[in-house]
């Protein structure tokens, strides 16, 4: 069973840094590509970064490119994504997803979630 658990968020203030985490269990971490999407009120989720299995490689989307980093650590299963200059429109719901294709479908998989929000 994948199972994706996500931790670190919290309530900051603009201009504040986090570090969330996400712990996997279930599938070959170390062989898969992972992503970071973030879901707000109303609207879907939307993609963040993603990273490749050896951990050297990661894309990031425009929105959050020069202030997110991710990371991963194979031997823990565990990801990361460190948030800087935290603004209040990155007020969201965070989770790592995992995507596989299975007979022409995807499926992703995303743990519950951590919630960060930004106010002054």
């Amino acid at each position: 069973e994948v199972l994706l658990g996500e931790s670190g968020g919290g309530l900051v203030q603009p201009g504040d840094s986090l570090r969330n985490t996400c712990t996997a269990s279930g599938f070959p971490f170390s062989n898969s590509r992972m992503y970071w999407v973030r879901r707000t009120t109303g609207k879907g989720h939307a993609w963040l970064a993603s990273i490749d299995p050896t951990g050297r490689k990661t894309e990031d989307a425009d929105s959050v490119k020069g202030r997110f980093t991710t990371s991963s650590d194979n031997a823990q299963n565990t990801l990361y994504l460190k948030l800087r200059s935290l603004q209040i429109e990155d007020t969201a719901t965070y989770y790592c997803q995992y995507s596989v294709q299975l007979y022409g479908n995807q499926s992703d998989y995303r743990g519950q979630g951590t919630q960060v929000t930004v106010s002054s």
